[in-house]
């Protein structure tokens, strides 16, 4: 009879292979990275510029790309991670199928799953070429921070990272952005910058009950919780579809539109921080893209947004009169007087060279959604030194919630739409960070359910075997 050969070395010279060959892997990805030519480096620096990554994964007064910046999500705070080449606290020992993996599949490389805080949706799309480069740039083009970024601790059961697998199951679209062979050149960069490197319907985007987003209504505008992120489809009324596409490249470059709007917020960083280094093609293809994308109208929107207004007429009588004892007594005009009129004239015309922008035809006012006038009284408009433009201090010391109101709603009925209207509770709820997303119960609840459900099978069960 033959001799049977026992497996067990075989296995184990099989692991021993795979382990060899995993390290090999590890070895001529990272030895690629470090031997990748200075071109291709500085293409992956302008990739990850258009992606903004910069400005969600450094905080104030940190070291860029070291992590550790609050995002304040509507389910609660996520921290960003430090994705510098250290390899003790950063991607440093991540091979280009680990790195491709986090950024286009939302999973670390030890497994964990991503928040879609990180815009990976987007990312998905991103084509080999850039994904090679921006690899490349984080290995040899970015100097390791050896600091520890805070943990992300969202509530239960948020805090279970593999619930994130299900989600991706249902919304994360993997297939890479294929140019539409029906449209220009142009069009496709514009399209492929803004659907995957800066991501514009991450924020721009309405999201469903689990927080993905609807693409039926992608780009007419979303709530981040605080700011609002407009309509940008190319709606006349609801969107940018009055704008010209040279206004709209303009704007990306500095944030600013004259008779139209001024950036503030998170629209501003994406400015400072990525849109205004990208190359004045490459700007313009965005605007020609915008301005081609499907319309969605808004059934209360008889004008555009920087339609309304006229200037005020009734500051000037208002110097002199005396104030009422209770500060939440002022008056609409006797607030803009001591807060306002001093920078944005008693007329709210602003100056004539628009460094002191004006009030009328100004998109902050004339939205049915006054969050984003609440949000720059609050925290005023922070721009990067090098920004052309003048800052807007924060009021939130000086204002209560009830004054904030009657201010915004003076300044919606003189200089803008005087439907919306501001209450000192969304003022509140504003300052607070904005209210918490529903999910939060629903998730709770619908688990607690759903283990009612489970003791009672299983009761159930148990009686049966009894019988």
């Amino acid at each position: 009879m033959t001799r049977l050969i026992s497996r067990a070395p075989v296995r184990r010279l099989t692991r021993l292979a795979l382990l060899l060959g995993g390290l090999l892997a590890v070895g001529s990805a990272a030895a690629a990275a470090a031997d990748a030519p200075e071109a291709l480096i500085k293409q992956g620096e302008y990739v990850a510029t258009a992606g903004d990554c910069v400005a969600c994964h450094s905080a104030a007064g940190g070291k860029p790309f070291a992590g550790g910046l609050a995002i304040d999500t509507p389910l609660g705070t996520i921290f960003s991670s430090n994705i510098t080449p250290s390899k003790s606290h950063g991607i440093g020992d991540y091979s280009y199928a680990q790195f491709e993996r986090a950024v286009r599949g939302g999973v670390r490389a030890d497994g964990a799953h991503l928040y879609p805080a990180m815009p990976y949706t987007a990312y998905a799309g991103i084509s080999d070429e850039d994904m090679h480069a921006l690899y490349a740039y984080f290995m040899q083009g970015v100097a390791p921070v050896d600091q520890a970024a805070p943990a992300t601790a969202l509530p239960f059961p948020f805090n279970i990272r593999l619930s994130m697998a299900a989600w991706n199951l249902l919304f994360l679209d993997t297939r890479p952005y294929t140019p539409d062979a029906a449209a220009s050149a142009e069009v496709n960069r514009g399209a492929y910058l803004a659907e995957t490197l800066t991501h514009c319907s991450t924020c721009h985007t309405p999201r469903n009950a689990l927080m993905a987003e609807e693409k039926g209504s992608n780009l007419a505008g979303s709530s981040l919780g605080t700011w609002f992120a407009p309509n940008i489809t190319s709606d006349a009324q609801s969107g940018i579809g009055a704008w010209q596409v040279d206004e709209l490249a303009h704007y990306l470059k500095t944030g600013f539109a004259p008779g139209k709007a001024q950036a503030a917020g998170p629209m501003a960083e994406a400015i400072d921080h990525s849109l205004s280094h990208l190359s004045d093609a490459d700007r313009h293809a965005i605007a020609v893209w915008l301005k081609q994308t499907p319309p969605v109208h808004e059934a209360q929107d008889s004008r555009a947004a920087h339609q309304w207004g006229e200037a005020a007429a009734n500051v000037d009588q208002l110097r002199g009169a005396a104030r009422p004892a209770n500060p939440d007594a002022l008056s609409g005009p006797q607030l803009y007087d001591a807060y306002c009129a001093s920078c944005h004239q008693p007329d709210g015309r602003g100056t004539p060279d628009g460094g002191l922008p004006s009030l009328m035809h100004n998109t902050a006012l004339g939205r049915n959604n006054s969050d984003n006038l609440v949000m720059a009284i609050l925290r005023g408009v922070q721009r990067e030194p090098a920004a052309q433009a003048v800052n807007m201090p924060a009021f939130a010391p000086l204002l209560s919630d009830t004054q904030v109101a009657t201010l915004s709603n003076y300044l919606l009925t003189q200089f803008g739409n005087p439907q919306p209207q501001v209450s000192p509770e969304r003022v509140t709820a504003l300052r607070a960070g904005g209210a918490p997303s529903p999910l939060l119960a629903v998730a709770r609840y619908g688990m607690a359910a759903g283990g009612i459900v489970v003791l009672l099978l299983l009761l159930w069960g148990w009686r049966r075997r009894q019988r």
